[in-house]
């Protein structure tokens, strides 16, 4: 998939400006796909240029005018062939997960930590896409929205977007409190061994030869 594909499915919702296009993607459709304000303001050029999305420029009192783009017929034909197109497997490279595979061999307090954080990160997407759920299906309850409502694609990948983000939160969560718990049974172990080391020594100290 290419970055115009992402750009001309999210414009399927309605006529949105760049800056507005940048919002949808940061809150709807990061979980599939990233891109930043500058790589999408260069693809509307592109589409606009392309005849696959139609652009028009509105007047605004006190602030300044704005453009704001449509998909269009070419448009929606682009979107047919790229839905007739074979889907290429999505490429995971987590950093954090990298930490955790050599966390036997290097120290787990940084790891934990950032575990943590990630784990508090994800919660805060997942209220985020809960809002951005309930928000597309409005009074409708969700076992009708899924059975009737529209749009479904926009509510669809939001769904896997926080089904993603409450997973990503369990696995951090239980894998930091998993290594915080080894961490402390690991030093209170060599604790004990330590303090035996002690006790060894000093029994021998004690029944050590006497002098003569």
């Amino acid at each position: 998939m290419a970055l115009r594909h992402a750009v001309l499915a999210a414009l399927l919702d309605g006529e949105y400006s760049g800056y507005q296009l940048a919002k949808i993607f940061d809150i709807a459709v990061s979980n599939f796909w990233h891109a930043v304000p500058q790589q999408l303001y260069t693809e509307l050029t592109r589409l606009e240029s392309e005849g696959l999305i139609t652009g028009r420029q509105i007047i605004q009192q006190g602030r300044p005018n704005k453009r704001v783009f449509t998909v269009t017929d070419a448009g929606i034909e682009e979107l047919e062939r790229f839905a007739q197109s074979p889907a290429r497997p999505g490429i995971i490279r987590e950093d954090l997960l990298v930490m955790v595979q050599a966390v036997d061999h290097t120290s787990s307090v940084a790891v934990i930590k950032q575990l943590e954080e990630r784990a508090e990160t994800a919660l805060a997407k997942v209220a985020l896409f809960e809002r951005t759920l309930e928000r597309l299906r409005g009074e409708t309850d969700e076992e009708t929205f899924l059975r009737e409502g529209s749009p479904i694609g926009p509510y669809l990948t939001c769904l896997r977007g926080r089904r993603f983000e409450q997973e990503n939160y369990e696995c951090y969560r239980s894998t930091a409190q998993l290594l915080r718990e080894r961490a402390a049974a690991s030093a209170e172990e060599k604790g004990a061994d330590a303090e035996s080391a002690t006790d060894s020594d000093a029994a021998a100290d004690t029944d050590g030869p006497e002098s003569p």
